[in-house]
């Protein structure tokens, strides 16, 4: 379908390059000829003030008659051409020789016109045989660029032969002319090396066209396969992430107060007192469980970064946590930040609220801090001084959300750096 677009186009465009160039030849051939018309009507002028025999009536008319014969046989084959470029009907029907049929018509019709109908002008410039050679030429040279936009070199030098062919054999099969055959010889030799020679530049460039665009086409379905791919990689990681973010609320809150009620359930009948204490605590768990999946469900349906900006998106976490759990906090924002992508900003954003919740839950830490600045890189330094962990121990990769870390790093191009030690605290550099 794209193909039978691209060939109805540039047909429709050799179409109006042919009329205007028509048109322009024209005009030219007007101010040629102009000059002689005036100079034999004022000779007539002369001749009839000196009371002679008056001038043949049909001389003027003889001296452009060729040109208007040229040019009316020129433009509405022209005008045809345009006509079929534009009607559906006719491509419809010839289909796969419609472009054949069409190139027929623009590369037969002025070397039959040239040989046939107006094979020479009034005397004047350009009207001998080179000068008639030249007329027809750019028509010709835009039928040769079909020709090699269509088809392969070897089309091209059959079309040069052929053209060449069919105006030497009118030329030469033409009773009613006597002309010199070897000028005739000698520009369709010209013309054949000149056509052959620039329809090879042209079908090398219309064949390194379009293996680039094979080549772009290609890349696309890649692109799009590799896209898709990613889609659903980071549909999967989300779900990982999810799923660990609802263990570390939900799950553990329900399995705290499922212990809880068990013991209390022994020990109802026998303590009653404590029994009452262990329901108090499962209820207490139970609120903390319904405040941590809340907070939770809000962060995955967050749009901090859509309203506030990374900076303030970042800080408003931090003082949540810092709040909440009654920790001192270092803040060193980049103010303005420059402008990030939005999947770069969703990494930093997602690997702070991560690092900060390790930090509440895990690290046991009085005082944190978070760095971020973008200059030829963007950076994200965040450190507690927590208990720590031990980076050797061979479990220690999985804790803490660090995998979900990693990964959110390398699908935005950069690197996560962890630091920690037992006693000394854990230090996450995440560098993009």
């Amino acid at each position: 379908m794209h193909s039978t677009d691209d060939s109805t186009r540039i047909l429709r465009t050799a179409a109006w390059i042919w009329l205007g160039f028509l048109f322009a030849m024209a005009l030219m051939d007007f101010a040629l000829y102009t000059p002689q018309i005036q100079k034999f009507l004022g000779g007539a002028v002369r001749v009839v003030q000196n009371q002679p025999a008056p001038p043949p009536q049909n001389q003027g008319r003889n001296l452009f008659g060729p040109v208007y014969l040229f040019y009316s046989a020129n433009g509405l084959t022209a005008l045809l051409f345009l006509v079929f470029a534009y009607w559906g009907s006719v491509r419809d029907q010839l289909r796969e020789y419609y472009y054949l049929f069409m190139l027929v018509i623009i590369s037969a019709a002025p070397i039959v016109i040239s040989a046939l109908i107006v094979p020479r002008f009034p005397q004047g410039p350009l009207s001998n045989a080179e000068g008639m050679a030249l007329r027809q030429l750019p028509v010709l040279f835009v039928a040769l660029a079909l020709v090699a936009w269509k088809y392969q070199f070897a089309h091209v030098v059959l079309f040069s032969f052929a053209s060449t062919t069919l105006e030497l054999g009118l030329i030469i099969l033409n009773p009613f002319e006597n002309r010199n055959v070897s000028v005739y010889l000698f520009i369709a030799i010209i013309r054949t090396i000149s056509f052959v020679t620039v329809g090879f530049f042209i079908s090398s460039l219309v064949s390194r066209l379009r293996e680039q665009r094979e080549s772009l086409r290609e890349a696309n379905a890649n692109l799009t396969h590799y896209a898709s791919t990613l889609e659903q990689l980071t549909v999967s990681r989300e779900r990982n992430r999810l799923a660990r973010e609802l263990h570390d609320t939900l799950a553990h809150s329900l399995t705290a107060i499922s212990v809880s009620l068990e013991t209390a359930k022994a020990y109802f009948d026998i303590a009653p007192e404590q029994t009452r204490e262990m329901i108090d605590k499962s209820l207490e768990s139970t609120r903390k469980g319904i405040d941590e999946t809340r907070r939770a469900l809000k962060a995955l349906r967050s749009s901090d970064l859509v309203d506030l900006g990374l900076r303030l998106a970042v800080k408003k976490a931090a003082d949540s946590a810092a709040s909440r759990f009654a920790l001192d906090l270092e803040l060193d924002l980049q103010d303005p930040m420059p402008s990030l992508s939005p999947d770069v900003e969703q990494t930093i954003l997602r690997i702070t609220q991560e690092c900060i919740e390790n930090i509440t839950k895990h690290s046991r830490a009085k005082k944190f801090s978070i760095h971020l600045s973008s200059n030829s890189h963007t950076t994200l330094m965040i450190q507690d001084d927590g208990i720590g962990f031990d980076m050797r121990s061979k479990d220690s990769s999985g804790h803490y959300g660090l995998v979900g870390m990693r990964e959110r790093a390398e699908l935005a191009g950069g690197k996560l750096k962890i630091e920690s030690a037992k006693g000394k605290g854990t230090k996450v550099v995440l560098t993009i």
